[in-house]
């Protein structure tokens, strides 16, 4: 598949990093030469500097026989156009735009992206996707990590394994006969650094970090027998007002749960417009670091504090600042992956990656039509795949135990019909089930081949 990948920032890099990873044609454009150079250097990727809108810009990147343009520049308006001359010049078959301003991604202007108008075949929002992360995390907050799947019949939890939890040093074959009516399984194992799927004969040991995936309806039970408990979350602290705070107190606003928010905003402009803008949550004026604010806004009496500024540092002590007033579940939203294994060191109990959330929002575009959902894990070290079974799959009609899943491959759910399904080595896979798999990244390619969902589909 040939694809041109405008913009070579975090998110366009990563993008490119994936597809050429999957031996893909890929060319990245960009107006800043040092991100060409970059991505060219570090990756298996053609490079052209320039405006992506302009069109000989991107005649020079091949797109009069591309299949896909994505544009993610961080212009609205480059992205946009972008797409409409890759569709009027050049009839690219497939078009994605990510798109940051909200009064684009009104409901009611909908009608504006269709091929008559402007031809964009999906629409991603960073803010909306993060956002929506956001309230996973608020939701389990015992989680550092949380997706659902399966249309909400399966979820993905990330949890630290500590001195709390009953079933340490346990090989995880056990937990079958220890749970046997438990639907769930533990799909990935991070122990110092390294991230991998582990065997039945694996322990669990303090200091690991595991993924689980349980169903839906066992959420709160998985918790409980890792020694986490749940308290449910009636008092939120926000500390950023933008585009992702403003759309994370809409949506507590509007949600069945009435939890009570108050935003802290740096910027007075913002702060008006989200005091406009909500009903019930309290914003006030001023710097999110400052104690004396902190506690106007009851951090020490709250149940979570979510820091949601644009700048990493800032969230980070935010975060720290709440932690130390007394807040029992902090999350700072962190752009630069690297500042990652500070998390754990500085007490913070969860962190947000918008980088991450918009490339799993991506790839979930771009995969086969049969691949439902991607969703990417760490630093692009694994993906969790759901996908529906065809007919000419080399898994259908096979034993789970029958099939050769590569070594960091392994079953996390099953859905028959409408039923979802905790995944035994007898299970047998047929035909219209849907399956998700954790896939350390390196083994994604021999997943797609087993599902014959080949990522060349256009």
């Amino acid at each position: 598949m040939k694809v041109i990948i405008c913009g070579a920032g975090q998110v366009g890099w990563q993008i490119a990093r994936h597809l050429s990873g999957e031996r893909n044609d890929v060319t990245v454009v960009d107006n800043n030469p040092d991100l060409v150079r970059r991505a060219t250097d570090t990756l298996d990727v053609q490079g052209i500097a320039g405006f992506a809108s302009y069109p000989d810009v991107l005649e020079k990147a091949g797109a009069r026989d591309a299949d896909m343009v994505i544009a993610a520049t961080y212009s609205d308006e480059v992205n946009m156009v972008t797409c409409q001359v890759a569709h009027s010049v050049f009839d690219v078959p497939r078009k994605i735009a990510r798109l940051r301003s909200q009064s684009y991604l009104t409901a009611i202007y909908s009608d504006l992206y269709r091929r008559d108008h402007l031809p964009i075949d999906v629409v991603i929002s960073p803010e909306r996707e993060v956002a929506e992360a956001a309230l996973q995390r608020l939701a389990a907050p015992a989680a550092f990590d949380t997706e659902q799947f399966l249309d909400g019949g399966a979820q993905l939890l990330g949890l630290s394994i500590d001195e709390t939890c009953p079933i340490v040093n346990t090989p995880l074959r056990q937990l079958s006969d220890l749970f046997s009516t438990l639907r769930a399984v533990v799909v990935g194992v991070r122990r110092e650094g390294t991230l991998f799927a582990p065997e039945p004969g694996d322990q669990l040991f303090v200091g690991d970090s595991c993924y689980l995936m349980t169903h839906g309806d066992d959420t709160q039970r998985a918790l409980e027998i890792f020694g986490k408990s749940h308290k449910k979350q009636e008092r939120v602290v926000l500390i950023g007002g933008g585009n992702v705070g403003l759309a994370v107190a809409d949506r507590l606003e509007k949600g069945p749960n009435r939890i009570r928010a108050k935003m802290i905003e740096r910027n007075r402009k913002n702060a008006e417009v989200a005091a406009e803008a909500l009903e019930r949550t309290i914003v006030l004026h001023g710097d999110g670091l400052d104690v004396a604010l902190l506690s106007e806004a009851g951090v020490d009496r709250a149940d979570a504090a979510l820091c949601v500024t644009d700048d990493d540092k800032t969230n980070m002590l935010a975060a720290v600042r709440a932690k130390a007033a007394g807040c029992p579940m902090v999350i700072a939203l962190i752009n630069d992956p690297t500042l990652a294994p500070l998390m754990e060191p500085l007490g913070i109990d969860a962190y947000i990656n918008p980088r991450g959330t918009t490339v799993s929002s991506i790839l979930r575009h771009i995969r086969h039509g049969r691949v439902r959902s991607v969703y990417s894990i760490g630093d692009a070290e694994a993906e969790v795949i759901e996908a529906e079974v065809l007919s000419t799959s080399p898994i259908a009609g096979s034993k789970i135990r029958d099939i050769d899943f590569p070594e960091g491959v392994l079953v996390g759910a099953v859905r028959k019909g409408d039923q979802v399904v905790k995944p035994t080595g007898g299970l047998r896979i047929d035909e219209g089930d849907l399956i998700v798999l954790f896939s350390l990244t390196e083994d994604v390619p021999e997943v797609e081949r087993l599902l014959q969902v080949s990522i060349d589909f256009f």
